[in-house]
């Protein structure tokens, strides 16, 4: 058998023939990943700088997923002391709202927590774990990591078209 090189940032190709949960969460942390570098290397102010006529900046998308990996994992699957799962379009579009002090680093940093307390919880359940979800009745794990591929690799696409508008910077590694 030939030896192939593979870029180990590539986790969805490293996992190619493992099992479904293998694949689900290689695909998360690749888009993840690609949220993050799409991030790193901006200053502060071109992470929040306006260049479509929503509010979307790079900097905003990544406050956003923060809030959205709080929301499904801990939010659902195991939610501590004032963690709650929030439906509301008023909460989604404000957590793309940035606070005075935001920083790349502090936004990275903050993201980096939610992403691995998000994978804290979700190892501690199996695929098939099912919990209550008030717009859908309920959800299963692995309904949850597949909503959560969709909704990174959605905004790691637009912070890509961000990234490219602000510096010319395309591409996922």
């Amino acid at each position: 058998m030939v030896e192939i090189e593979i870029d180990p940032t590539l986790g969805p190709v490293l996992a190619r023939t493992g099992d479904e949960r293998a694949v689900l969460e290689s695909f998360l942390d690749f888009h993840r990943g690609v949220l993050l570098r799409k991030l790193r290397g901006l200053s502060d102010v071109d992470a929040s700088r306006r260049l479509v006529p929503s509010a979307t900046t790079v900097a905003g998308l990544v406050k956003h997923l923060t809030t959205v990996e709080g929301n499904w994992f801990p939010g659902l699957l195991d939610p501590g002391p004032g963690e709650t799962h929030r439906t509301t379009m008023e909460d989604a579009l404000a957590s793309f709202t940035l606070a005075e002090g935001d920083t790349v680093d502090s936004l990275a940093a903050a993201y980096e927590r939610a992403c691995a307390r998000s994978r804290e919880v979700a190892a501690r359940f199996d695929l098939d774990h099912v919990v209550p979800q008030p717009q859908l009745g309920e959800v299963s794990l692995r309904w949850i990591l597949v909503h959560m591929v969709e909704e990174t690799a959605r905004h790691a696409g637009h912070a890509d078209i961000l990234r490219e508008l602000t510096d010319g910077t395309t591409g996922a590694l």
